[in-house]
C-alpha cells in the first residue's frame, strides 16, 4: 500500500468513517472514476488545486465531478488571487500526484472548500490517494474531515 493510500486510511479510520478504499482501472479523471464505480459523475469528489498568488500557499476546491472551479468565484472565496499549481507544489504540500490528490491526508494543512452540490447526494467519491484508489463517503463526513468550507466556486 503507498504511503499516500495508507495517510488517506489513516484519516477516514481516525473518523471512524466505515468505508472501503477500491481500486479502479484507472480513476485520474472524474468521467474514469464514474465509469468505474457506475455512479453520477456528480458524485465523484474532484480536489482541484490552486496556488495562492499572495500565500504562496496550495488552496483545495472539492467539486462535484461535473462541475467546473469558476476561478474568478475561486479567488474571491479564497480571498487572494489563484494561479496554476505545478505538480512539484502540488506533491511538496499535499503529498499527493495530480490524478490522486485526496481530500483529506494532506502532509500540510490545507485551506479547503466544498462545492454545495455534492451534498446533494447520499453518498459520494473521492480519490483515495492514487490514480487508481477511491473511497465511498457521506458528503457531510469529507465536508467535516477535509475542514472544508461549504461554499459557492463553480461556473
Amino acid at each position: 500500500m503507498s504511503k499516500s493510500l495508507k495517510r488517506v486510511r489513516a484519516v477516514l479510520d481516525a473518523a471512524a468513517i466505515d468505508t472501503e478504499v477500491i481500486e479502479t482501472p484507472l480513476a485520474r479523471t472524474a468521467a474514469d472514476a464514474a465509469q468505474a464505480i457506475g455512479c453520477e459523475i456528480d458524485q465523484i469528489a474532484k480536489s482541484i488545486i490552486f496556488l495562492g498568488q499572495d500565500s504562496g500557499r496550495a488552496v483545495l476546491f472539492i467539486t462535484a465531478g461535473g462541475n467546473r472551479v469558476d476561478p474568478d468565484k475561486a479567488a474571491a472565496v479564497a480571498g487572494e488571487p489563484l494561479g496554476k499549481a505545478d505538480a512539484a507544489l502540488i506533491r511538496k504540500q499535499t503529498g499527493f500526484a495530480i490524478g490522486g490528490v485526496s481530500p483529506v491526508g494532506h502532509v500540510s494543512p490545507i485551506r479547503a472548500f466544498f462545492d454545495p452540490r455534492l451534498s446533494e447526494f447520499d453518498v459520494i467519491w473521492a480519490a483515495a490517494g492514487t490514480p487508481h484508489h477511491v473511497f465511498r463517503a457521506n458528503p457531510a463526513d469529507i465536508l467535516k474531515i477535509s475542514d472544508a468550507e461549504q461554499t459557492d466556486f463553480t461556473s
